[in-house]
This record gives structure tokens, sequence and C-alpha cells, in this order.
């Protein structure tokens, strides 16, 4: 009964993680329409998903202790999110609008430092920590270059109600800072180990909870 007790926990976590994930990385492709202000809001949604997938896949990784379940869970939030952004398919955006899997490259980082160190936790929090902060922003930029021009789009498909942030303005470019990879990767290296040990203590946690 216990051992189906903490499959079933197990797995409610993992839906509630995966899922409040996909909830905060869901705008992650939409900073290029916040026009005045695109590099600000590319930092701070860089930080947001490196976070994210960090707290889950840590938990995932050291849950099932199997190298490689990093990466299956970015794919879940991959599948999440193209379910979630389906709905700006529907609405009359182009489909190449849809959030490319920035997660999956830095996820594959997470479960090589696990594995490369024969499954250490700590080197995972540090080592994996870092890698995804740094990596994450990266990837996210070459999904900005990616996805379409904010301003064609929004001439292109019109609503009839947008909302004042997404108004086609001249964008001003470098207003937060020179580098926002750098500044993404800087700061996404430094708070992406503490929630790696997050994603660990969740483990840890759920484990005495169900022995309680």
């Amino acid at each position: 009964v216990m051992v189906w007790l903490r499959r079933c926990t197990h797995y409610l976590f993992i839906v509630v993680v995966a899922v409040n994930s996909t909830l905060l990385t869901i705008n992650a492709g939409d900073y290029i329409f916040y026009t005045d202000w695109a590099w600000t809001s590319f930092v701070v949604f860089s930080i947001s998903q490196t976070l994210m997938l960090t707290v889950g896949a840590c938990y995932y990784l050291t849950f099932t202790g199997v190298p490689g379940t990093a990466t299956y869970y970015a794919l879940i939030m991959t599948v999440y999110t193209w379910i979630a952004k389906g709905a700006w398919f529907a609405l009359g955006y182009p489909y190449d609008f849809i959030v490319t899997p920035v997660w999956l490259p830095s996820a594959m980082l997470l479960d090589l430092a696990y594995w490369a160190t024969k499954k250490n936790k700590h080197s995972l929090i540090l080592f994996g920590g870092v890698l995804v902060g740094m990596s994450l922003p990266l990837f996210n930029m070459v999904n900005l270059i990616t996805v379409a021009d904010p301003l064609e789009t929004a001439f292109k498909y019109p609503r009839p109600t947008l909302p004042p942030y997404m108004t086609p303005i001249e964008p001003q470019v470098g207003k937060f800072y020179s580098s926002p990879v750098a500044l993404g990767a800087g700061a996404g290296a430094v708070l992406a180990c503490t929630f790696a040990a997050l994603g660990c203590k969740l483990t840890a946690w759920t484990y005495r909870w169900m022995a309680a």
C-alpha cells in the first residue's frame, strides 16, 4: 500500500510542478510583443524559465534516480506549452509564434551533470544549476530570433481589442542592459543552483511525508 501511495504522490507532484512550470513559462515567447521593454522582459522570462525547469527536472531526476528523466520532464513542459499555445493559433495568430522547445538542451545538460558525476546530488545542484542557468538564456535568444517579427505580426493579424502592451510601437533596444543574454545567464546561474537544491529537497520531503 505504501509503495502505491508513494507512487501516486510522486505522479501528483509531477503533474502539479509540470503544470505550474508551464503556466509560468507560457508567455516566454511573448516578450517580443513587449516591444518597448523587450530586453527587460527577455531577462525576466529567461530567469523564470530557468528556475521552473530546474526545480521540476531536479525533483524528477532525484526521485527516479535515472539520468535522462530531466530531459523527459522538459519534454513534458514543451508538450504542455504547445497545447496551451495552440490557443494562439485558434485566435488567428501564426503558428510560428508558438514557443520553440528551448528547455530540452538545458535539461540535457542537467542529465549530463548527474550522469557524469555518478548521480552525485551536490554536483547536480552546483554544476547542473550553473549549466542550466547559463545555457537557457542563450537558447532563449535563438527562440527570439526564430519567432515572427512582432510589428509585422501585429499589423498582419490585427485584433479588435489589443491590450496596451501589445500595441505595435517602435522598439527601444538596449533599455535594460547592453546584453540581456549575459545578464540572464549571470542571474540564472546563481539562482538555478538554489532551485536545483529545492528540487532535490522536494524528493526528500516526499519520502519523509510518505514515511510518517
